[in-house]
């Protein structure tokens, strides 16, 4: 079934923007110049292991960038451009004018994101919309807001210029933010356009070349002798040095294949270097060299920290950005990969050859047929330049070591990667719909006679409920030899009757998986039939089978099925039943903790693992001592509190208790922490205040006056009692997250694998800050799921129809539910006013028919209304669709079985 906006429930998207799309022309970025434009935008089927201100536009001629050769200085980035392993998906504008028209009319206001973006609250849909005339004004009057007068003439004239000045900056502040909330483009609203088709326009500055190397002329000693070197071997050998004493420098393998491409690279240079072995190679002096440099870039002065840091920024406006259907776009990494020793994941064999320069002969530009291609570095020329729209890279080119493709993509919090994200959680809910029939039909083959049919089944067996890789076949030489379900091998599996099974390979990165679980008796017995003699230890478990053929059948089943969907599927259905674990009472620490747990268990059945960090111990010490920091404070309030009024002492005995953890030498050491802490503090504020008293000519202090501070109240020692209550709480769920995650890894499962529209209900369901669980660069990249309000269940509201064949609504209808659904999947700013009326078909006994009437009739929603039916989300055991408008301002739903629903589906 479509991943299309066909599937998506109306409740889980979020209001239109009122952005209106540019009607200029559009600028073309030149090699040399900012982007042109600066559009702103800102159950049984459970498995077993559980802004900136918009520019003018650009005119002029643009200037060449700096040469490869030599004249290129701009600033050299180690960041690697690593894609995603696979393009995004995007969509096609349908209508142009209908798209445009429906945006004018839904207009929330312009900075209802921001507000509620990391503390949410339990929400309510809005039945009325401002418009886009009433809103306006309000940002402009909260903008221009006067300051409180002053007396005192000059005072006065002083006061009136600086708010004069503030008054203009705020208004500029005010207006610049406005215009990037108009412009925000909500593609979440637009999913019905063409999915082969990612854009209509794309423009572009290219990408942003390394610096050539600048030698140093530090010497490298073989045999104890110095050695001259070109600039190209002095490099390759800093390569090196940067390593030395390290894991990989250290790494036999990495010196071996980075001492055969040292010796191509010599074999070049003129100076002739007569070096042989490694082992007499001595890399020291450069090492000290590059540290040394190293040392120097810490102890930048601010002001060239500053200027270092403008320079990026530069290169951010110029490069960072790209225009797409006239929106500006953040580009993800811009620079080409700098040339460098390659590492690799895991026991790669090849780690330690050297990935060379990349030329700009070597790059395929992607960009609009009407756009301006970007000028190359002087004296070269772009391999080619192709005008591709149904592809999402802007840039591509091969890297030398493994002869893979590299891309540069548009950035995480992109409407395209936003698009992908999507997609990909949708599909994995419309796997929901579908799971049941897909185990019953490979439980059914696990006893097929034919033995590539069985293999099939008990491969589709592992990867559903062991969330197990489909494992592509490797080559030993050229890639770590690591495993997956098809390329398992019988050394990777012990069997222990009755049907105990033991699994133990390197999977992806390398990383262990070491599991033992227990199959049905089916599963059990085939893999014994499979480990048969002759085969031995290096065999294939599954030798009649491979991923192209597995992917054929899982794409068979369900369109757009992988092993990777179903990783998502068990993932998102395994995170939202751990969370109802969660304490409906507990305070914010604990909730949060229930939340890392949940979380936790998905790392685990996905084998998101990580070495335990050498600073663990002294981690789990540093809360500790916080912890008891705290009691230590919590028991001086206490005493406090008793000295004010002794009467406490009988009406509450817990504030006379000694605190646990206490010790006499612990309470001495801290106090002694804290005078030094003080002192320091007092000799910090008295340079500042010498400093401040030398500019003015005043005579300098000794020392400064310590206030004595005022008396506190019960009152007040009573709230800072129970924030540092709070506190203490805080921190001992901390240290218990810290100790039980110390070798699990959480944000791959997170950011991959975890639908976050499950998170972001949770939040406003037990009123947990956003900001608890994402940071802001996970809040943009998955803004479209921000809204989801805390009715949202991953699995009531799937895409693909769900339901129960037997439910009779004419006798099971739950007074005020379906209306109550209604309410939540009209969209808003179609101007519901919340009256619903219905009934049953007289006909049709299963339909329930619910009315409404709209304000307000977009044209496009009214005719993607009539023209297909979407599912709502109402709960597991029925399905609803909206499958025609009754009249013209009034809007149809239709409430019946799994069956009724999958007949307008699929007519």
């Amino acid at each position: 079934m479509s991943n299309s906006d066909d599937d998506v429930p109306l409740k889980s998207r979020r209001p239109a923007s009122a952005a209106k799309k540019g009607t200029d022309g559009q600028q073309t970025p030149s090699r040399a110049a900012s982007p042109a434009a600066s559009v702103s935008s800102s159950a049984s089927d459970a498995p077993l292991a559980s802004r900136k201100k918009k520019a003018p536009a650009v005119n002029g001629k643009s200037k060449p960038a700096a040469a490869s050769n030599g004249a290129d200085k701009r600033p050299q980035s180690e960041v690697d451009s690593d894609s995603d392993s696979d393009v995004p998906l995007a969509k096609k504008v349908k209508k142009d004018v209908k798209a445009t028209a429906a945006k004018a009319k839904a207009a929330p206001a312009a900075a209802a994101k921001k507000a509620a973006s990391t503390q949410p609250a339990k929400r309510k849909r809005a039945t009325t919309s401002k418009s886009d005339d009433e809103d306006a004004p309000e940002k402009k009057v909260k903008a221009t807001r006067a300051k409180k007068e002053t007396t005192g003439a000059k005072g006065a004239v002083k006061k009136e210029t600086k708010a004069a000045k503030a008054k203009d900056k705020k208004v500029k502040t005010e207006d610049e933010e406005l215009q990037e909330e108009e412009e925000e483009h909500k593609w979440w609203l637009e999913m019905d356009r063409d999915d082969s088709i990612k854009w209509q326009t794309l423009s572009h500055n290219g990408p942003l070349f390394p610096p050539l190397y600048e030698p140093h002329g530090v010497k490298l000693l073989y045999d104890g002798k110095p050695v001259d070197l070109d600039p190209d071997s002095e490099e390759v050998a800093s390569f090196f040095a940067t390593l030395v004493g390290t894991d990989h420098g250290n790494n036999p393998t990495f010196q071996k294949n980075f001492f055969s491409d040292f010796l191509k690279v010599l074999e070049k240079d003129k100076n002739k270097p007569p070096l042989k072995k490694f082992e007499l190679c001595d890399f020291s002096r450069i090492a000290e060299h590059l540290e040394a440099e190293r040392e120097k870039r810490k102890a930048m002065s601010k002001e060239e920290k500053l200027k270092i840091k403008e320079d990026k920024l530069k290169l951010d406006a110029e490069y960072g950005f790209a225009i797409l259907d006239g929106r500006k776009e953040k580009i993800g990494n811009y620079r080409i990969e700098p040339p460098s020793l390659f590492r690799g994941r895991g026991a790669h064999p090849k780690t330690g050859k050297l990935k060379t320069r990349v030329a700009p002969e070597q790059v395929t530009l992607n960009i609009g047929k009407e756009a301006q291609v970007p000028e190359p570095p002087a004296g070269h020329k772009w391999g080619s330049v192709i005008h591709d729209n149904t592809v999402t890279w802007l840039a591509t080119w091969k890297e030398n070591v493994n002869d893979s493709t590299k891309y540069i993509f548009l950035a995480a919090n992109s409407s395209l990667k936003g698009q992908s994200d999507f997609k990909k959680f949708e599909k994995a809910r419309v796997l929901k719909t579908k799971v049941e029939a897909i185990r019953r039909d490979y439980e059914r083959d696990l006893k097929a006679k034919e033995m590539y049919t069985r293999q099939l089944a008990t491969a589709m067996y592992l990867i559903d409920r062991l969330a197990l890789r489909a494992g592509n076949a490797k080559n030993d030489e050229e890639e770590a030899d690591t495993v997956g379900c098809c390329s398992l091998r019988l050394e990777n599996i012990s069997l222990a009757p009755p049907n105990k099974v033991t699994f133990d390979f390197l999977g992806k990165d390398s990383i262990r998986f070491y599991k033992e679980c227990e199959v049905s008796d089916q599963v059990f017995k085939n893999l014994k039939i499979f480990k048969k003699p002759p085969k031995v230890d290096r065999d294939d478990v599954f030798d009649r089978l491979n991923t192209m053929k597995l992917n054929k059948h899982l794409n068979s089943c369900m369109p757009g099925l992988s092993a990777k969907v179903f990783r998502t599927y068990n993932a998102s259905h395994t995170f939202q039943e751990e969370l109802k674990k969660t304490p409906k009472d507990g305070t914010v620490a604990e909730k949060i903790l229930a939340y890392q747990r949940a979380n936790r268990e998905v790392a685990v059945l996905c084998n998101h693992q990580k070495a335990v960090s050498k600073n663990h111990s002294a981690l789990i010490q540093r809360i500790i001592d916080k912890v008891r920091a705290l009691k230590y404070e919590r028991m001086l309030l206490r005493q406090s509190m008793l000295e004010l009024d002794p009467k406490l002492k009988k009406k509450r005995p817990e504030l006379d208790e000694l605190e646990s953890d206490l010790d006499d030498e612990f309470i001495e050491s801290h106090k002694q922490a804290l005078a030094e802490k003080e002192k320091d503090q007092l000799a910090v504020k008295l340079e500042r205040e010498n400093t401040k008293r030398a500019q003015e000519g005043a005579p300098l202090l000794k020392e400064l006056e310590v206030k004595k501070p005022a008396q506190p109240s019960l009152e007040s020692l009573e709230k800072k009692l129970v924030k540092i209550d709070e506190r203490i709480q805080a921190q001992k769920m901390l240290l218990i997250d810290k100790d039980e995650g110390k070798s699990t890894a959480l944000g791959t499962s997170k950011i991959n694998y975890i639908d976050p529209r499950i998170s972001a209900a949770w939040c406003r369901k037990y009123g947990v800050p956003l900001d608890k669980v994402f940071a802001k660069t996970l809040r943009d990249k998955f803004n479209w799921a921000m809204d989801a309000d805390e009715e949202w269940l991953w699995g009531a509201q799937c895409a693909g129809g769900a339901g129960d064949d037997n439910l009779d609504l004419t006798r099971d209808l739950e007074p005020g539910r379906y209306e109550r659904m209604f309410r939540l999947a009209v969209p808003a700013e179609l101007g519901f006013d919340g009256s619903v009326g219905g009934g049953g078909d007289e006909e049709e006994e299963e339909e329930y028919v619910l009315c409404a009437r709209l304000e307000r009739r977009p044209a496009a929603w009214m005719e993607d209304v009539v023209s297909r039916p979407m599912l709502l989300g109402g709960g597991a055991s029925c399905s609803h669709g909206i499958y025609k408008a009754v009249g013209q301002d009034n809007v149809g739903i239709i409430v019946g079985s799994q069956d009724r629903a999958q007949d307008m589906i699929n007519p």
